[in-house]
């Protein structure tokens, strides 16, 4: 039986879109959990903030986030963005939690994991180098924190509510770090250094999770800047992200502001739930101060 044109035509369009969906179902899987995991975007952005002195216009920070060392991301992984990071030459260096991932590997696995991600997060050459812990470090061991321990051993400080001046020319600029929100370990009144609210002295905040922005602005922080949300790890186009953890569904990626504060969330390096990252690689952040 002859067939006629229109009927070839059908017929060959629905072969290959069955066919192009096949190859989809096992090409978005790989590129998602191989290419796309493995791809580092630095984003540049210059922040102006009204109270910092002219000394420290043009400070440059690299933010780097969430490692989730070692349930899905490589020792070579981490590697690779210290190495992107020391070629981005930073003056300070702020890494903003997760480490590690809590409740997949034993308690000891875990821990050792701790020091073997902060070993290699030592490489970053900087400086200065400031870190605060995410809800998956402060979990592992609520009241011993071995991530902290393991960060502090290795030369990173941890700001877990307290606050480090940087001092140029008699002028100082603040860096602070509170304690997990998710862990209910935040801290503001001991975060935030009095020189803020009494001196007018400029401060950056670290804290894990961007949801609480609003209560950090009542606090005149000048800039906070969080992770926690991986961008949504995951996000097809015209569709919203599919993995957004609590207190982090507000503020997703990039830059933000209430009041007098900016917001910048970083969307990490490592991934959770799923070895996936689609349409939102790992991030390394360069922001200047102006």
């Amino acid at each position: 039986m002859d067939v006629s044109a229109p009927e070839q035509e059908k017929s060959f369009t629905r072969r290959n879109f069955l066919k192009l969906a096949g190859i989809a179902a096992v090409g978005l899987p790989l590129y998602a959990g191989e290419i796309s995991r493995h791809e580092i975007g630095i984003e540049w952005l210059t922040i102006r903030l009204p109270r910092l002195p002219e000394v420290f216009r043009g400070l440059t920070i690299a933010q780097i986030s969430d490692f989730h060392y070692a349930e899905y991301t490589e020792a070579f992984f981490i590697k690779r963005v210290v190495e992107e990071v020391n070629r981005l030459k930073p003056d300070v260096v702020a890494f903003t939690g997760d480490y590690i991932t809590h409740g997949f590997w034993s308690l000891q696995e875990t821990v050792n994991f701790a020091y073997k991600c902060a070993e290699i997060l030592s490489g970053v050459q900087s400086p200065q180098r400031y870190a605060v812990l995410g809800n998956h470090d402060c979990a592992l061991v609520p009241h011993k924190q071995p991530v902290a321990d393991a960060l502090e051993t290795h030369g990173i400080p941890v700001l877990h509510n307290r606050a480090l001046p940087l001092e140029r020319e008699g002028r100082r600029l603040w860096f602070a770090g509170a304690g997990d929100a998710y862990c209910r370990q935040m801290n503001l009144d001991e975060a935030v250094p009095a020189a803020v609210t009494h001196d007018g002295e400029p401060v950056i905040l670290l804290v894990h999770e961007p949801d609480v922005l609003p209560e950090v602005a009542r606090y005149n922080v000048d800039l906070m800047l969080s992770g926690h949300t991986h961008g949504g790890q995951v996000r097809f186009p015209f569709l919203p992200a599919m993995f957004l953890p609590e207190l982090g569904r507000n503020y997703i990626e990039g830059l933000f502001q209430l009041g007098s504060t900016q917001l910048y969330v970083n969307r990490g390096v490592g991934t959770v739930n799923l070895p996936f990252r689609f349409n939102c690689p790992p991030e390394i952040t360069l922001i200047t101060l102006g």
